[in-house]
């Protein structure tokens, strides 16, 4: 009889958390979704200046860092360390110098090196917890920065959202990466959410001295995936040692180098998406 009534509050509680996400996604126009086939692709570099880029357009942005074993969004912003806040509304976000709204694990570890030692059963529910609990207010956009692969967190997140404008992968040129990119589009495809396009990163490096360009992990793989899965491809985005360098110091590379070929690429690519988001247009 207990066991029954407990079982009872779990479900109710469960259905007041899922409400909770509805009403808090409700306030929020546009969310997407950044997932990768594999780790070491840039996912997370790209997720922070995508959100950085929608901002310099004007849009009230934020960004879930949902990747709970590596928890990078706060360094890449500069807000490591930072202290959250918690109001009658729920947790509020630390807010970056270009005033993009941030929620990580991170904030919650007593150092950058702790490592998160959860089972996959405590590590959704830390995710729906944030969706629940986060009070992203009125947002124009949310970026949620996933942890590679299509494990319990994507799945959660993916399943969790809703009305989620789409997912946008980011892969590099190598074909190595090309089944996990492929397994992850596949996944997307079988839950019926939107596929906004994927983003080749670390595609070529130009060499500052000679102009020259070096395909030094191939060439094309993006545009392989994208036309062997009927996807979008979005665009390149190339090799930038001062990439790395603006991450380290907390300041995305399209505010830090806004004149860097890589923050041009990354625009066009932002527009894309931006095009994508707001009609729903095959490109």
């Amino acid at each position: 009889m207990i066991a029954e009534q407990e079982n009872q509050e779990h479900k109710l509680a469960l259905m007041k958390q899922e409400m909770e996400i509805i009403k808090r996604m409700s306030k929020i126009k546009h969310k997407i979704a950044v997932m990768s086939g594999k780790g070491g692709v840039g996912k997370s570099t790209v997720s922070v200046n995508i959100a950085a880029a929608f901002a310099k357009k004007g849009y009230k942005t934020g960004i879930m860092d949902a990747d709970i074993h590596g928890p990078n969004v706060p360094k890449m912003f500069g807000v490591e360390g930072k202290n959250l806040k918690f109001d009658k509304e729920g947790i509020i976000p630390v807010e970056t110098k270009e005033g993009i709204k941030v929620m990580s694990i991170g904030f919650l570890l007593p150092s950058q090196e702790a490592p998160v030692i959860w089972r996959g059963p405590a590590q959704t529910g830390a995710v729906k917890q944030f969706l629940a609990e986060i009070n992203w207010d009125d947002l124009d956009l949310l970026i949620i920065d996933n942890p590679p692969g299509t494990g319990d967190i994507p799945l959660t997140i993916l399943q969790s959202i809703p009305s989620l404008d789409g997912v946008v992968f980011v892969t590099t040129p190598q074909s190595v990466v090309q089944e996990d990119v492929e397994k992850s589009v596949n996944l997307v495809k079988n839950l019926n959410i939107p596929i906004i396009g994927i983003v080749e990163n670390m595609s070529g490096f130009i060499c500052p001295h000679c102009g020259n360009e070096v395909q030094i992990f191939g060439k094309d793989g993006g545009v392989q995936i994208a036309d062997k899965m009927g996807i979008n491809f979005l665009g390149r985005l190339p090799l930038d040692f001062n990439t790395p360098k603006a991450s380290d110091i907390g300041t995305p590379i399209v505010i830090k180098e806004p004149e860097a070929e890589i923050s041009f690429k990354m625009s066009d690519i932002v527009d894309k998406i931006e095009k994508i988001m707001k009609k729903g247009v095959i490109l």
